[in-house]
């Protein structure tokens, strides 16, 4: 079913379903010989979302070479080196505002984000997470399950985004006079473009000089030719199907000429640095994702920015 601007999911279903199947490549990038990252909560809340398909590709059961098409640039062989360099990231992103002193961070969208609980953060670190009810209490009672303990002040903000988030972040103390550091990681390809400016004036409004804003910025499709697109997409994921994974990509996002988000934030007194996610995986020395033409559908147009408010 198409995505409208008042629909809801929950982490096995829509939008929510990406967040696990994210999740799922970070426990596999953990397992890895020599890892990236670390997320030891990765699996078991995979594990606790019940999707069979992720719970069998995130514990090793099935891989990514006995589900995706030969030859197609993407799929689930390319995603556990993509979300490492994407985690690894944010995560520097985070400890690199901690160190110049920021003492307030946000997540948006949280999803089965769990920096909370396994980064190393300053002891008088407060940290929000911001999404939907049903969304956060699920991580938070898995957790609790664990027996796993935020290692700052965490503070969940049980709100979606498109309803009034900055008053209940500041409900819950946040000061925006105070420096912050962001996060919108793997969200503005599920907003429509008009809320992802939305989002981020809201993000700029709240946000003191010497706040910094990490995020994952997705190329503007204006001009591609979506058909074409969505059918190779429907394409390389036919094996998922037939595992029982049937979840459409394609009506997950929102059409329509999208603006830089380096671009726009520079204009409303940010300063943004970006990098494209070939250039993360070459930095973290894994191969390129291989692309035969422009209009195939990869992660290779990610941009990820770090934007500093003047």
């Amino acid at each position: 079913m198409p995505r409208t601007e008042d629909d809801t999911w929950d982490l096995a279903t829509s939008v929510g379903a990406t967040a696990t199947m994210v999740a799922a490549a970070r426990a596999i990038a953990t397992r890895a010989d020599e890892p990236l990252i670390d997320d030891p909560f990765a699996e078991p809340l995979v594990r606790a979302v019940g999707v069979d398909f992720l719970t069998r590709w995130a514990s090793g059961e099935i891989s990514g070479a006995d589900v995706d098409v030969d030859g197609a640039g993407w799929g689930l062989s390319h995603m556990p080196a993509a979300m490492a360099a994407r985690t690894r990231y944010f995560d520097r992103f985070f400890a690199d505002a901690a160190e110049a002193g920021i003492r307030q961070a946000v997540i948006l969208a949280a999803g089965l984000d769990a920096r909370a609980y396994r980064l190393d953060w300053p002891s008088d670190m407060v940290v929000y997470e911001i999404d939907q009810p049903q969304v956060v209490e699920f991580k938070r009672a898995t957790l609790a399950e664990f027996g796993a303990a935020p290692t700052a002040e965490l503070r969940v903000i049980s709100i979606d985004l498109r309803d009034d988030w900055p008053a209940a972040l500041r409900a819950a103390g946040f000061d925006p006079t105070a420096p912050s550091a962001w996060i919108a990681e793997g969200l503005f390809g599920y907003l429509p473009p008009e809320a992802q400016d939305r989002l981020l004036d809201a993000v700029t409004d709240l946000s003191a000089p010497g706040s910094r804003l990490g995020s994952e910025a997705v190329p503007n499709q204006a001009g591609t030719d979506l058909d074409a697109a969505r059918e190779k997409m429907r394409a390389a994921t036919a094996k998922w199907r037939e595992h029982g994974f049937d979840l459409d990509f394609n009506e997950l996002g929102f059409d329509g000429e999208r603006n830089d988000v380096g671009e726009y934030l520079d204009a409303r007194g940010w300063t943004s640095a970006g990098t494209p996610m070939s250039q993360l995986l070459a930095d973290n020395g894994f191969p390129a994702i291989p692309q035969a033409n422009d209009d195939d559908v990869t992660m290779n147009g990610v941009v990820y920015y770090t934007s500093t408010r003047r």
